[in-house]
């Protein structure tokens, strides 16, 4: 059974059980394929060095817009011209967040630098906005009742078994935030 990430004197660690680091691996190479993008033939080679992207789209996928949201409400030509300058590279910093994280579940011992531990930090959050998308929590009355569900054998149906992998996922994210401020106020 996982064990939550604490601050201690080697650092932070914490422990997930092979089945439960299986999960996570999957998950964070779920995101990762969704941020990933085509290679494009007959780009500009300097556009793409320097992270412009002239023919980046607001995704369509719901789960990938909340990764990669607008950065200007109403007003769309604006968020495009933004999405345009710095989309390539905040999937970028995302993938490489993801990467780690997942590069980190192959070692026996699950103890995080600081750097480490940022990174965990937002691949689990990318993780976490991912599934709350899937599972359409849009207020706290949704956020309730997916947190409701605690136990595994009540996972019935495909949104059960998501609503518990997300509380993992909370589970697991506060743990260590909560550890990446002890960790700073140099407790343990």
């Amino acid at each position: 059974m996982a064990k939550a990430f604490k601050y201690g004197l080697k650092g932070i660690s914490g422990y997930l059980e092979p089945a439960e680091r299986d999960l996570l691996r999957g998950l964070l190479d779920d995101v990762i394929s969704m941020l990933e993008q085509d290679v494009r033939e007959n780009e500009d080679p300097l556009a793409a060095l320097i992270g412009l992207d002239m023919d980046v789209k607001q995704p369509s996928d719901r789960a990938l817009l909340r990764l990669l949201p607008n950065v200007m409400k109403d007003d769309d030509g604006g968020s495009l011209e933004f999405r345009q300058l710095t989309e390539r590279s905040v999937r970028e910093n995302k993938i490489g967040a993801l990467k780690a994280a997942a590069l980190g579940l192959d070692k026996d011992d699950l103890v995080l630098s600081p750097e480490d531990a940022t990174r965990w930090s937002m691949a689990l959050n990318d993780v976490r906005l991912v599934l709350a998308e899937r599972l359409d929590i849009r207020d706290e009355a949704d956020a309730e009742h997916i947190h409701s569900m605690q136990d595994w054998s009540q996972a019935e149906d495909v949104e059960s078994y998501l609503a518990l992998v997300y509380n993992f996922t909370t589970w697991l994210q506060e743990s260590l935030v909560q550890a990446m401020m002890a960790a700073r106020q140099g407790k343990s």
